[in-house]
């Protein structure tokens, strides 16, 4: 077959590879590419010796394909990856991979198909584009006064303890990454300092003798979820001003809450000492907001990601307050046969969300087949919203899938009605055709109705 007659999935990660089941179930041709030798995405070669999951084998495992028995309940970067090979073996998703295969620029073209290039120079001509190829690789770097005369890394660079031992590490933020740094300077290294700009919501990995994330309570309202967790923390953790640490003030989920106690139990030690923001860098001496100083030989800034696309023209898909500005999920405005997948990250786990979100997504996919107009425009048009977090809320999203699998019929009639009542203008597509990729890649009519999709 001819690759115009198909899709390109980009990344063969968790997200990569769900999509790609789903669109194999629905009888969609695809190819699938992954700059790795292997597949996995972050679980293949992204993260550190020692990590586990936070959220529980139960929660992060694909509806349709359970993890072993024998797993713990939270398992081991090992142990996922070898889950992820599981599951595109038996699935049978092997034979439509290419790995190391990078994508350097994918452009749109006139006719709304598009042209792919890849790294080797090889370009070939497809239908459209699934971008899965997630947002844990392009790091956000703080910057600061000064200079700093140790060594700076982003956590993401972290892999060993072996980094840490001896040394007197300043680690920058406390999300699940920097606080599991943080725990293994506190074990290996000489000293370990954690710099934070406020509070941050932590939750206990476990609760009742089950996974948090296992509880029945994340299909809730987000009230009563809020109410329940700040009594589980209050019962299993406490005031958070008992380590050292200042009280949040912002609501729970406002942010991306921390899992785990490790941090708090070396905070209790005095194994790891609280600081404030960074104020200045000066040699080896870091200054704080505080007033406070201290001698450091490496600094992990554990600040998380920034979601980009450099191999998309330049300013294509939007990106607001670390936001894909598309709607349900998947779909720019105004693009056709651009999908891009996984931008969002549901709170406890992302199988359970990701196997019925993948399904309605490939049946939209065939969908945009019957439809003139971008399904990112038609959902638009209906007044669909952008979220304005990236972090999805469980129980809103599936009482959306829910209504989006029953409304299909929907949408392509709203689509026929849409082509008669708003004309094709040039689309950003079209435009975008003659714009050349990134230097860093070379490197509403209707009334309202309800949302359709997660």
């Amino acid at each position: 077959m001819a690759t115009l007659d198909k899709l390109l999935v980009v990344g063969a990660g968790p997200v990569g590879l769900g999509i790609a089941n789903a669109l194999k179930q629905h009888g969609v041709a695809y190819d699938q590419v992954d700059a790795n030798p292997d597949l996995g995405g972050n679980w293949q070669d992204g993260v550190y010796e020692s990590v586990h999951i936070v959220s529980s084998k139960r929660s992060t495992a694909f509806r349709d394909y359970p993890m072993p028995a024998d797993y713990p309940d939270f398992p081991s970067a090992a142990q996922m990856l070898a889950y992820l090979k599981g599951f595109a073996r038996d699935k049978g998703l092997d034979a439509h991979i290419a790995y190391n295969k990078r994508v350097v620029s994918a452009q749109p073209q006139p006719d709304e198909s598009w042209i792919v290039t890849f790294e080797d120079s090889e370009a070939r001509h497809y239908k459209g584009v699934v971008i899965a190829n997630g947002h844990h690789w392009d790091r956000k770097m703080p910057t600061f006064e000064g200079h700093f005369d140790g060594e700076l890394i982003h956590s993401k660079d972290y892999k060993s303890p072996e980094q840490l031992r001896g040394k007197r590490v300043l680690v920058i933020g406390a999300g699940n990454s920097g606080c599991d740094v943080a725990c293994e300077a506190a074990r290996v290294g000489a000293s370990c300092d954690l710099s934070l700009r406020g509070g941050y919501w932590f939750f206990p990995k476990t609760a009742f003798g089950r996974p948090l994330t296992d509880l029945p309570i994340w299909t809730l309202p987000i009230p009563l979820q809020r109410l329940i967790l700040r009594g589980i923390i209050k019962v299993f953790i406490g005031d958070y001003r008992r380590y050292g640490l200042e009280k949040p003030t912002h609501k729970i989920f406002d942010r991306h809450p921390t899992f785990g106690t490790d941090l708090l139990n070396y905070l209790a030690q005095g194994r790891i000492t609280p600081r404030k923001e960074i104020a200045r860098l000066d040699g080896k001496t870091v200054h704080f907001k505080d007033g406070s100083s201290g001698e450091f030989d490496m600094i992990v800034a554990a600040t998380g990601f920034k979601y980009s696309f450099p191999f998309l023209p330049e300013g294509l898909v939007k990106v607001e307050n670390d936001v894909v500005q598309v709607y349900g999920g998947a779909f720019p405005e105004g693009i056709k046969n651009l999908y891009i997948v996984g931008a969002s990250q549901p709170r406890g786990g992302f199988g359970h969300v990701l196997t019925p979100a993948a399904d309605l997504y490939a049946q939209m996919i065939k969908l945009q087949d019957e439809i003139e107009h971008p399904i990112g425009s038609l959902l638009a048009w209906l007044d669909e919203k952008i979220p304005n977090s990236q972090f999805l809320d469980p129980g809103q999203t599936f009482r959306q899938l829910f209504v989006g699998r029953r409304m299909l019929w929907y949408l392509k009639w709203q689509g026929g009605r849409m082509a008669l009542k708003v004309p094709r203008t040039p689309s950003p597509s079209a435009v975008a055709a003659d714009v050349a990729p990134s230097a860093e890649a070379a490197d509403g009519v209707a009334d309202k109705k309800p949302s359709i999709a997660a």
